[in-house]
């Protein structure tokens, strides 16, 4: 049994969730072993705090620790306790100037994480199967848009069967405008951006129950509605483009369902009867006027509405669970570079006799490029590759000259080129790729199941030539 934490500071919000996890060797006393987690249990949930800033560019580290050691001490464990688990800046935290050195900080102290700052494509993913979508999409079939919104962005993560079909980030979200005392506190560059294409102007200190703002701020609220519809279309028209965040909607396919997660989904389906009572978050921002406009705009209405697991939790649930595999004797391993601790994952499909596998790798390369190191800031991770039976030879020459031309996109060339494999020919890959002498370290790993948004750690290799592989699963999705 293992403990597991998730901690999401985001925008509006902080939240904490404790669990258990127990785990089984799932193979005979003859096979090689499979460690699986056979069950897991959820045994402590924090209340939902406002994320505690010292300034608009600031996170107050100090409050935020002290908020973790509070809550370990009311669920009765110790940091030590922690043996995995996640913590995760998302939304506009994530922009702040200490945000790094705040995950940093936070994961030395409270325990052993896997430490990621979300990015708003990976902030997707996780919300995603933090919610349900990407489970329901699988046990469905079903096309389904999983859409979060928070206090700063909605960010939209798009599965079809539980295939990940691609992502999109808009500058909506419940704390874009604040309110203090009937009157604007604060309104967010985007939003006067807004404002301006509308033909208005909004101030700090306007009073909102003057009918001309208020009616300025309904419009704002419909423009964002109307923008979403238009992105759940799959297109982006003019007017659009100022909530755009990033780039246009990715998927090439028309959407069936939808499903909305965080904050101002929690205003639209009320899954936390006690949120209220807690006190501990307050409606002082467009929030429940956002929601509101959702539940009653006919544009909204087209596709049909699914109930999530979670709402406000969904990317805490979404960034917790773990999952131990053995990748054994058919691999190719640079011993010297490992161990390797949290690498995150991008799963791409070739067909078989590598048909268009030239552009699908590139096209793989950079989605995954611009979902985990959209700064080009020399950020490794792992192609995994799907769909290959049994090769020739030729083919096997073939698919790591792309793959090397592909990585050659990575900024940073000194990283090892890492490929995970479903299929069991990781050995004769990798000695193909080692033998191109690019310069590179070559980690080359097969038998292993992930997903998008997973990390790997890979462990030292073993007597008996295998390696430990863990999967950090971004959680709860079964």
């Amino acid at each position: 049994m293992i403990i597991s934490a998730g901690i999401d500071i985001g925008t509006s919000t902080t939240k904490l969730i404790l669990s258990r996890f127990f785990l089984m060797n799932t193979a005979g006393t003859s096979h090689v072993p499979r460690i699986e987690i056979i069950d897991k249990q959820v045994f402590y949930k924090s209340p939902i705090y406002r994320t505690p800033l010292r300034s608009n560019v600031l996170i107050d580290m100090d409050a935020v620790q002290l908020l973790v050691k509070k809550e370990y001490a009311k669920a009765g464990i110790r940091p030590q306790d922690i043996k995995t688990g996640a913590v995760i800046i998302t939304g506009e935290t994530a922009t702040k100037h200490n945000a790094e050195e705040m995950i940093h900080s936070l994961s030395s102290q409270a325990g052993e994480f896997l430490v990621a700052t979300a990015g708003p494509d990976l902030e997707g993913i996780i919300a995603a199967k933090g919610s349900g979508a990407y489970q329901y999409s699988k046990q469905s079939g079903k096309t389904v848009a999983n859409i979060d919104i928070g206090g700063g962005t909605a960010n939209i993560a798009v599965y079809q069967s539980g295939n990940f079909k691609g992502t999109c980030t808009l500058h909506i979200g419940g704390r874009l405008i604040e309110l203090d005392n009937r009157r604007i506190k604060t309104i967010s560059p985007p939003i006067q951006n807004l404002l301006t294409q509308l033909g208005h102007y909004l101030s700090s200190g306007d009073p909102i129950h003057m009918d001309d703002i208020n009616g300025v701020i309904h419009e704002v609220i419909r423009a964002m509605v109307r923008t979403l519809a238009h992105i759940l279309e799959g297109k982006v028209e003019g007017s659009d483009k100022v909530l755009l965040l990033g780039h246009p909607p990715d998927w090439e396919i028309a959407i069936d369902e939808i499903m909305f997660s965080g904050g101002v989904s929690e205003c639209i389906y009320r899954l936390e009867t006690n949120l209220e009572q807690e006190q501990k978050v307050d409606y002082e921002d467009i929030g429940l006027l956002l929601a509101e406009s959702l539940r009653q705009s006919n544009e909204m209405k087209r596709w049909k509405w699914i109930t999530p697991v979670e709402t406000v939790r969904a990317t805490v649930l979404g960034a917790g669970t773990q999952t131990t595999e053995i990748s054994g004797a058919t691999i190719q391993v640079e011993g010297s570079r490992l161990p390797i601790k949290n690498l995150p994952v991008y799963h791409f499909k070739l067909s078989e006799g590598l048909v268009n596998g030239k552009q699908i790798m590139n096209e793989a390369m950079e989605q995954a490029l611009q979902i985990y190191d959209p700064q080009r800031e020399g950020i490794n991770f792992a192609l995994y590759i799907t769909g290959l039976s049994v090769l020739r030879f030729r083919e096997v020459q073939q698919l790591a000259d792309w793959l090397f031309e592909s990585y050659r996109q990575q900024p940073n060339q000194s990283e090892p080129l890492v490929v995970v494999l479903q299929s069991d020919m990781a050995k004769v890959l990798g000695q193909t790729l080692q033998a191109m002498n690019s310069g590179r370290d070559i980690i080359c790993i097969d038998q292993v199941l992930v997903e998008h948004g997973d990390y790997l750690d890979i462990g030292n290799k073993l007597q008996t030539e295998v390696v430990l592989v863990v999967v950090k699963t971004l959680a709860f999705h079964s």
